[in-house]
């Protein structure tokens, strides 16, 4: 468990880094591409980029419950899932977030907030019908885990950035393909050739990039989770259920598909491809299971 906890936050800031770079390196051949200073361009493209990100991080909570039809609910609503929130985060020192139902039948959930003194986690109907309290534990103890790691603000930065990307790399196409270079020369026509390429490929890269983070913080909240608990076959055995189960969400939406614990436009334990798994938001249930089982061992 420790390995695979470590394992993954290595492998999420390194992913976050080479995301980074992207920005800067596309800041800097817009202004390379109109005739500004490297610095002047980076530090332009760095100011956009904090003040995007603080809009993004203080909204996306709210807008993540309102788009998921999330209701918020008291103890004597839901008095056994409370009593789980709420010895789970005793037992790994963490506040206790807001509580939400979603009136949806696909058992799923998903957690949200910027840190874990302002953070919610909402569950569905069909979620609460189908589990255990064994197997409810093992999936509450994955979206805390994700509060306790920071992961929903990881996810809020990578989100931004490719946000990001894709509207510099669109200012890029647009400034010079139909504004055109006043430069004639050899070295500005290979400038162009390279500007026109990384603005089409970047806001791809970016994209793989963000699913590749996503996909590691949920074997990071499932290795956290499984700590937490003691008990890592309660959350396989939810993972087993879900996949099963297999309907989509009725409120499922692609920009806030990372967040849920299973793939809201529909669970599978069929085995994917190379191709699929590289835009999938989520890894393959099998291999969460596996995992899961492993350390149970």
């Amino acid at each position: 468990m420790y390995a695979d906890i470590a394992h993954n936050k290595r492998r999420t800031w390194v992913l976050i880094g080479v995301m980074s770079t992207f920005v800067i390196g596309l800041s800097w051949l817009i202004g390379a591409m109109n005739g500004v200073d490297a610095s002047s361009s980076i530090i332009a493209g760095t100011l956009i980029a904090t003040i995007y990100s603080l809009i993004s991080y203080y909204a996306s909570s709210s807008i993540a419950l309102s788009v998921s039809g999330a209701k918020p609910i008291q103890k004597s609503q839901a008095p056994e899932l409370f009593t789980v929130v709420e010895n789970l985060c005793i037992a790994n020192g963490q506040p206790m977030p807001k509580v939400y139902i979603m009136d949806e039948k696909s058992p799923n959930a998903f957690a949200t907030g910027r840190d874990p003194e302002h953070a919610s986690v909402a569950f569905t109907t069909g979620l609460l019908a189908l589990l255990t309290k064994e197997e409810l534990e093992g999936v509450a103890a994955h979206e805390l885990s994700h509060i306790k790691n920071y992961d929903i603000r990881v996810m809020t930065i990578v989100v931004v950035l490719v946000g990001l990307i894709s509207l510099i790399a669109d200012i890029l196409i647009h400034t010079h393909i139909f504004r055109g270079s006043d430069d004639d020369s050899k070295s500005a026509g290979l400038l162009m050739i390279a500007g026109i390429a990384l603005a089409i490929l970047s806001p791809l890269f970016a994209q793989i990039i963000q699913l590749a983070v996503s996909r590691s913080r949920e074997y990071l909240a499932d290795a956290s989770g499984a700590l937490l608990t003691r008990y890592p076959d309660g959350l396989a055995s939810a993972l087993e259920k879900i996949a099963a189960h297999g309907t989509p969400m009725q409120h499922a939406n692609h920009a806030t598909a990372h967040l849920f614990f299973s793939n809201p436009f529909g669970a599978t334990a069929e085995t994917r491809s190379f191709f699929t798994n590289l835009f999938a938001t989520h890894p393959p249930m099998e291999e969460r299971v596996k995992r899961l089982r492993s350390m149970g061992r």
